[in-house]
């Protein structure tokens, strides 16, 4: 192939996400010129609204997925959390890179961490999953919806819109943010479970075999095994961007996977939870396997009541 065109947002993330793998791929095949053909979509252009009004993350991939099947790119680069479990017809998911760091951070200018946030103080956020869990933590905390890219948010902090502000720390490390504000608190696992696929990127491909196969080389074998889990888990609840879910795999040294999942109401009150070490073996049937006993413990009429907290706020 003598060509390859990426489709990509225009967001500095999306940027870098995809000149990242532009130069991998150009380093792994002399000879073949990539491009990236930007597209504005639909979820850049509304960022006066809550995502999850708006029809949630899959607004970031509707157009780029539209582009490639009209043959204006063979694949899109993505962060893998904003990638629905179902794919659309003639494409697929080609590859999972490694991860970066899955956790998430919680930027201040003021306060080191969570627990020294004073009574009161607003965070902002645009994700279900975040707020659940924040306020379960901190109940006496104001959350506030947070739209925009990464510098916009930043933004927005330094200019006192908001106390602290939660993010991917995997964004803020691949754009090097890490200095922009004077205090990022990478939030442990048992503080925040993050959402499925964070921190690795999913490159979705047009069903063709000489792009398949030239995609297949940016794979990580852990982080199909571990997204793997967290994908099933979310599709078995039909949890798309509308519900606060969290759930994490990590493959561990002597081939186990430990998953973390976490589900609720947005406001933190009712909360299921889990933590299990499986065989790593296991990887293509626990994620539903895990689902299906959160399903037993009421999980799909907690969502259910989590969704129309969101429309009926």
């Amino acid at each position: 192939m003598k060509k390859l065109t990426i489709a990509t947002r225009g967001s500095q993330l999306a940027l870098w996400q995809s000149n990242h793998v532009k130069s991998v791929l150009e380093e792994q095949n002399p000879g073949m010129e990539v491009v990236l053909n930007i597209i504005v979509t639909t979820g850049d252009k509304i960022i006066d609204r809550p995502l999850a009004a708006i029809g949630g993350k899959g607004l970031f991939l509707k157009e780029l997925e539209e582009a490639m099947l009209r043959g204006e790119a063979q694949i899109a680069v993505h962060s893998l959390k904003d990638v629905p479990t179902v794919m659309p017809e003639g494409l697929v998911l080609g590859a999972i890179t490694q991860r970066e760091d899955v956790r998430d951070a919680l930027l201040s200018q003021n306060y080191s961490d969570i627990v020294s946030l004073p009574q009161g103080a607003v965070v902002g956020t645009s994700s279900l999953r975040r707020r659940m869990q924040i306020e379960k933590l901190r109940p006496d905390l104001i959350i506030k919806d947070l739209r925009g890219n990464v510098d916009t948010r930043i933004k927005k902090l330094k200019e006192g819109q908001f106390d602290a502000i939660i993010l991917a720390s995997a964004g803020i490390n691949r754009l090097g943010l890490l200095g922009e504000v004077n205090y990022v608190y990478k939030i442990p696992l048992d503080e925040m479970t993050p959402s499925m696929g964070q921190g690795a990127l999913g490159i979705e491909a047009i069903n063709d075999a000489e792009v398949l196969a030239i995609v297949a080389r940016l794979e990580d074998e852990n982080a199909r095994v571990e997204t793997t889990i967290e994908r099933d888990f979310v599709d078995m609840l039909n949890g798309g961007c509308h519900v606060p879910i969290g759930v994490n795999a990590v493959v561990l040294e002597n081939d186990e996977v430990s998953v973390k999942a976490v589900l609720g109401l947005p406001n933190g009150t009712e909360i299921l939870s889990e933590t299990k070490i499986v065989s790593k073996n296991r990887y293509k049937t626990i994620g539903r396997e895990i689902a299906q006993e959160f399903i037993n413990k009421g999980a799909k009429e907690l969502l259910l009541r989590a969704e129309n907290m969101m429309v009926n706020p």
